[in-house]
């Protein structure tokens, strides 16, 4: 269902003009309580230097000089980090290699990792067993057993309403949970999202499964490229079994204490005991885009995720092009020239271009492995007045998105 972006339209496209369509309000998001472990309250002195050795440094990590802004001072969030998706380049970041719960920032792995394996119309009646295992109080969506649903309902629900039974339903049909943890721990290796350990395809709290600030921007960015990523993220509201949903990113669909912020274009929010609140966001104004991701604030306010995500989006639009980046969002490994290191990784990284990442044809929606991934590190191009989102393509792009119908 088409929704104003602050009361004018927002739009998305890649390599051509298309209106991504965004509304109203949406309830929290809660990937659900579980059993886990609490996380440590300080950073690990010694975190991956992937990116650039500033990136392995507790703290926050900024270049401050004359003209560029000063970083808000009422961040509380565990880990943060801002990148340019358009370079990579990371203009600020705090404790962006601190392996924490996820919550359900996780999806946008399991999504990235599976969407281009079912067609949008394939559908599938769903069984008991497909929605077994899921953990005591998981956010659903409401499939029932005995009903049939498409793929491309499944997925509202697992962007929308972040539904854990969307999510095991999926993974029933990709050969179980166990095989898609599997699948989903090898795409992330692929992307070299290295402090990523996958226990549970949605988020859940386990024990030991961790990401971090730095590698959910590298999943985000990836998933990016992807058509119907793209689609399903940016989307507020739909119907679902003769019944509106609402997605819960609070930054894309308001809320009392919270508005649209403008630009907004996705991606996805989590919230579990554990992991507290976690968000993942892409935003863009004028020529400039930008990822943020935010992991557990401290400070216990009503959406404090994503008031302090809305308060680093408006320091990097004001920083960028002034301050001098902290480090990079590395390549997946098969973007790379083959048989040499990605930039930013370590000595004695495994070389690019291994068996199984070469890239896929620019005419798929999205890649089984790392194809499509990345396109966006050539450089996208945002024209706001004009409802553009464009992509300098210095690796293979999906399939050009398709206008919506207006209502």
């Amino acid at each position: 269902m088409p929704a104003p972006m602050n009361t004018a339209r927002r739009s998305l496209l890649i390599g051509a003009a298309t209106l991504l369509s965004l509304a109203a309000t949406a309830p929290a998001a809660l990937a659900a309580p579980a059993a886990g472990k609490t996380p440590a309250a300080t950073p690990p002195a010694h975190m991956s230097t992937l990116g650039g050795a500033r990136l392995g440094r507790p703290g926050t990590q900024v270049n401050l000089a004359p003209g560029v802004p000063v970083l808000p001072k009422d961040l509380t969030a565990r880990s943060w980090i801002v990148s340019d998706a358009q370079s990579g380049e990371v203009l600020a970041a705090h404790n962006a290699h601190w392996a924490l719960p996820p919550a359900s920032t996780m999806k946008m792995l399991f999504a990235d990792t599976l969407l281009p394996r079912f067609p949008r119309t394939t559908e599938h009646k769903v069984a008991a067993k497909d929605l077994a295992g899921m953990g005591e109080g998981s956010s659903v969506v409401g499939i029932a057993p005995g009903k049939t649903y498409s793929v491309h309902d499944l997925w509202l629900g697992v962007f929308l309403r972040s539904g854990n039974d969307a999510v095991h339903v999926l993974s029933a049909m990709n050969g179980g949970v166990a095989q898609t943890v599997q699948d989903m721990q090898h795409h992330a290796d692929e992307l070299q999202a290295l402090d990523t350990h996958v226990v549970s395809p949605d988020g859940y709290d386990e024990p030991r499964q961790v990401s971090s600030a730095y590698d959910l921007s590298l999943v985000a960015r990836s998933g990016l490229q992807k058509k119907d990523f793209r689609d399903y993220c940016s989307t507020v509201s739909a119907d679902f079994g003769g019944k509106e949903i609402r997605n819960t990113n609070r930054l894309l669909s308001g809320d009392t204490d919270v508005p649209v912020y403008q630009g907004i274009a996705g991606v996805k929010n989590g919230n579990t005991t554990h992991a507290g609140a976690t968000f993942t966001g892409v935003a863009q104004r004028g020529k400039q885009v930008l990822l943020v991701t935010v992991m557990n604030p401290q400070k216990q306010e009503h959406n404090e995720v994503y008031k302090e995500t809305a308060k680093l989006f408006d320091w990097g639009f004001q920083a960028a092009g002034k301050v001098e980046p902290v480090g990079e969002l590395v390549p997946p490994r098969g973007a790379a020239p083959a048989g040499t290191a990605p930039s930013g990784a370590p000595k004695g990284s495994a070389p690019a271009g291994k068996a199984g990442s070469e890239p896929v044809a620019a005419a798929t929606t999205g890649s089984r492995g790392i194809g499509t991934a990345l396109a966006v590190a050539g450089g996208l191009v945002v024209l706001l007045a004009g409802g553009v989102f464009l992509v300098n393509r210095r690796w293979p792009l999906p399939d050009l998105m398709r206008r919506r119908p207006r209502p």
